[in-house]
């Protein structure tokens, strides 16, 4: 606790962190309003909640590389705020044209894919701006600190959402989180830093640049394995995940105050496992905590699938404790590897490094949505959560067998150069 109060007073850090809390609250509100407002207002199929899912990913796998190659030559912090500002537009003209009147469903699809570019930049340029304005022993504090403000800002956002939906329609909420991205760049545009745009006569190719990202990457045994862990991990997760709206919604029935509250008592574990995560490195060591966590989240998946097994009432019991695991999990997991990657990479790297993981681990989410709905629509959406499940467990066997599994503190930049 005492690495973030030493944070607190660094006025960067406080400007950081106020900003970055609101935009989390406002992607909570949206996050949870878009899949009911599709679902219920749009009544769209498994399918087409696949291409949504897929939307909103596909940018990852499109433009992930080209962004940590641009993102390495530009400054981190400036490519932030124009992101914000059109996420800001892009999901303010989701309401406007519900509520014109003309909305339709490829409309959607269209802004979901404009919102996952600038998302990819905010990300590969988020990431990469943590090691520019702390020192490597805050790093981990300050990821900590991040997250753990993330997920209190996302225990009442469920619970609100659940409720404000009885009395608005979900587009309204919308324009909530088109107003924290505009909260997001006003705090990252108070923030100063050294950082400057590298120069142009150290350039070189786009090609030579992005591969000298993805052969750091590759050339990491740790950084490389924890890659095709999360991989896994997350084709099979999004396979799941992409249909739990209408897991939940119509095959349970649950009500949207019940599927807000479920989704408060996720944010619980992930607040949790934010605050638990500095400490359980210490306690466990890095690597280990890495494959307790990917194991326990496998565990906390398949809860979902065996949720039927209860009479439908109390199905949300057990989806609740599953999330919450899930949630826990991800969060420890997260930080633990996060900060390593960090610490490990130059930060002439850093846009590279980040971008070629976020390819890797987030670009095959539009694939695993995709599938999941192909699956939901053909085999019933039980079948797509089996899957999904099932899958989890080669992601938690590929740290298990490996050296991780007996690693205390993995290495930083300067121990590897020693």
């Amino acid at each position: 606790m005492s690495e973030k109060r030493a944070l607190l007073k660094q006025q960067n850090f406080r400007f950081l962190w106020a900003g970055q809390a609101v935009s989390v609250l406002g992607s909570q509100l949206s996050g949870l309003a878009l899949p009911v407002f599709a679902v219920t207002l749009l009544n769209v199929n498994e399918q087409q909640l696949g291409f949504l899912g897929a939307a909103d990913n596909a940018a990852f796998l499109v433009f992930a590389l080209l962004a940590g190659a641009w993102v390495d030559r530009w400054v981190k912090r400036r490519v932030m705020i124009v992101a914000d500002f059109v996420r800001m537009v892009a999901v303010g003209a989701i309401p406007v044209l519900y509520f014109a009147g003309v909305f339709q469903f490829w409309q959607l699809l269209v802004l979901g894919a404009i919102i996952g570019t600038a998302t990819v930049f905010f990300d590969v340029a988020s990431q990469s701006f943590i090691p520019i304005l702390f020192k490597d022993d805050e790093i981990g504090a300050a990821n900590s600190a991040l997250e753990t403000s993330s997920q209190i800002a996302g225990i009442g956002g469920p619970s609100l959402v659940g409720a404000l939906l009885l009395i608005v329609k979900a587009p309204f909420l919308l324009l909530v989180d088109a107003f924290s991205f505009l909260v997001s760049a006003v705090t990252l545009f108070a923030i100063r830093d050294q950082e400057v745009k590298a120069p142009v006569e150290a350039r070189r190719s786009l090609r030579v640049e992005i591969a000298e990202g993805m052969k750091f990457v590759w050339n990491q045994p740790i950084i490389r394995r924890i890659s095709f862990t999360t991989a896994t991990s997350n084709i099979f997760t999004s396979i799941g995940a992409t249909l739990f709206p209408i897991f939940a919604l119509r095959y349970l029935g649950m009500s949207v105050g019940i599927y807000g509250l479920v989704m408060s008592v996720a944010a619980v574990g992930g607040l949790l496992g934010a605050m638990s995560a500095s400490k359980l490195m210490k306690l466990m060591g890095e690597g280990q905590l890495i494959v307790a966590s990917v194991f326990v989240s496998c565990f906390g998946f398949a809860l979902n699938p065996l949720s039927i097994l209860l009479p439908h009432e109390y199905s949300p019991i057990l989806i609740a404790v599953g999330e919450f695991l899930v949630s826990f999990t991800v969060l420890t997991y997260n930080i633990t590897q996060v900060s390593a990657r960090q610490r490990l990479c130059p930060k002439p790297l850093l846009g590279r490094m980040n971008a070629s993981i976020r390819f890797m681990v987030w670009g095959v989410m539009p694939i695993g949505a995709f599938i999941g709905g192909f699956i939901g629509l053909h085999f019933g959406v039980v079948t797509a959560l089996i899957v999904g499940a099932v899958g989890n467990l080669l992601a938690a066997l590929l740290v298990f067998f490996s050296p991780l599994r007996t690693m205390t503190n993995m290495p930083s930049a300067a121990e590897e150069d020693a």
